[in-house]
């Protein structure tokens, strides 16, 4: 980038009775500079964002009991799986890593991106 950008603020999104999918996109959004005027999709701006109030997320319709979460171990029968429920008491860090994650194209930048996500529950 041929301009300057001046040392970015932690943007700081509350969860407190927002829906789990609009925080997703949301942080998606800013972690991706698109909030900025100089936005350009192939340029990292290294835009921290903070999550504050995880454990007060909400999920629509039959989610809770419906959804579930992979992990495959990589051994025959070693998919597990989880539903948003019993993975929210968990963690409920890791329901909205997974949203944020998957909301984010999916290119060298995502995990840098990622990196710059923190959570306080």
């Amino acid at each position: 980038m041929s301009k300057d950008i001046k040392a970015l603020q932690t943007i700081t999104l509350d969860a407190k009775g927002k829906v789990l999918g609009r925080l997703a996109t949301q942080a998606a959004f800013y972690l991706q500079g698109k909030h900025l005027p100089e936005y350009e999709p192939h340029h990292d701006i290294q835009q921290p964002v903070t999550i504050t109030n995880i454990g007060s997320i909400v999920v629509t319709g039959k989610k809770a009991t419906q959804k579930m979460y992979y992990h495959y171990s990589g051994y025959p029968g070693g998919l597990r799986s989880r539903s948003y429920e019993d993975q929210f008491q968990r963690d409920p860090t890791e329901v909205v890593r997974k949203a944020i994650y998957g909301m984010l194209p999916s290119n060298k930048l995502r995990s840098r991106r990622m990196s710059r996500v923190t959570f306080e529950v």
